[in-house]
């Protein structure tokens, strides 16, 4: 059995994905993150693809060493910046059953700023 912890993220999870899904017109913009990285990406479900990634490992994050939440900044506008570059302006947010600070709240700032809209 999963451990507790896990187990509670997984069951968020599930209740936050009964209601937010991607569209063509607003996909979902998801975050993972793991001890040392953090992933983003904007999935469009009806399809099932990926549109848009990003994350802590690309050249652009990765070059320099910094603080995880620095480096979750670099993703969130990582992310905007090539959503917009591929013609997405409105996503829907899944927090991943994460709670909403530190890291995932430094993203998703970021993201806002810019020039995503959820």
């Amino acid at each position: 059995m999963k451990n507790r912890k896990e187990y509670r993220r997984h069951r968020i999870k599930l209740r936050i994905r009964k209601v937010v899904s991607g569209t063509p017109e607003q996909p979902r913009l998801t975050v993972f993150r793991s001890n040392k990285q953090i992933y983003a990406q904007i999935i469009n479900d009806l399809e099932g693809k990926t549109l848009v990634s990003a994350s802590s490992r690309t050249p652009e994050v990765s070059g320099t060493p910094m603080a995880k939440i620095e480096q979750a900044k670099l993703v969130g506008q990582l992310i905007a910046k090539r959503a917009i570059e591929a013609g997405i302006q409105n996503v829907v947010f899944d927090r991943n059953g994460y709670l909403y600070h530190g890291r995932i709240k430094s993203l998703a700032e970021a993201a806002r700023e810019g020039g995503l809209k959820f």
